[in-house]
């Protein structure tokens, strides 16, 4: 049976492959800095496209939220470029949102090695025990 791809996903995914360069070519700002599209999930009616980003070696909450007012105040310029690249009769409205779910991923990982050190030296400790008996 043949997967379901539909317009609106391709739509997204040519939009990540393009927003992805003109991020980089484009955008002068110094408070942008190495940013990575996600994912792009475009509406239906491909009125509205959210994309959704990761900032490398930007932790904290105000440099992402710079960063995010940074690309939403570039969105129009970034959607006229897409204009231009893209071969839509119209091109969706951009909405820039921070994508947790690499951080979140990151911590439930450290948790997880944190959890298997433990174990692991609970495991050494109970057999010294019974090796001195």
């Amino acid at each position: 049976m043949a997967k379901v791809y539909s317009r609106t996903q391709r739509i997204g995914d040519q939009m990540q492959r393009e927003l992805a360069q003109l991020i980089r070519r484009e955008v002068k700002d110094p408070r942008v800095g190495l940013v990575t599209i996600t994912a792009v999930d475009v509406s239906r009616d491909v009125g509205h496209a959210k994309i959704f980003i990761t900032v490398m070696g930007q932790d904290s909450a105000e440099d992402i939220a710079q960063t995010l007012k940074v690309l939403n105040s570039a969105a129009g310029f970034l959607r006229m470029q897409l204009a231009r690249e893209m071969k839509l009769r119209s091109v969706p409205q951009l909405h820039f949102h921070y994508d947790e779910s690499v951080a979140r991923g990151a911590h439930l990982s450290a948790l997880i090695e944190r959890a298997v050190a433990e174990d692991s030296q609970h495991q050494e400790g109970s057999s010294n025990l019974q090796a001195k008996e």
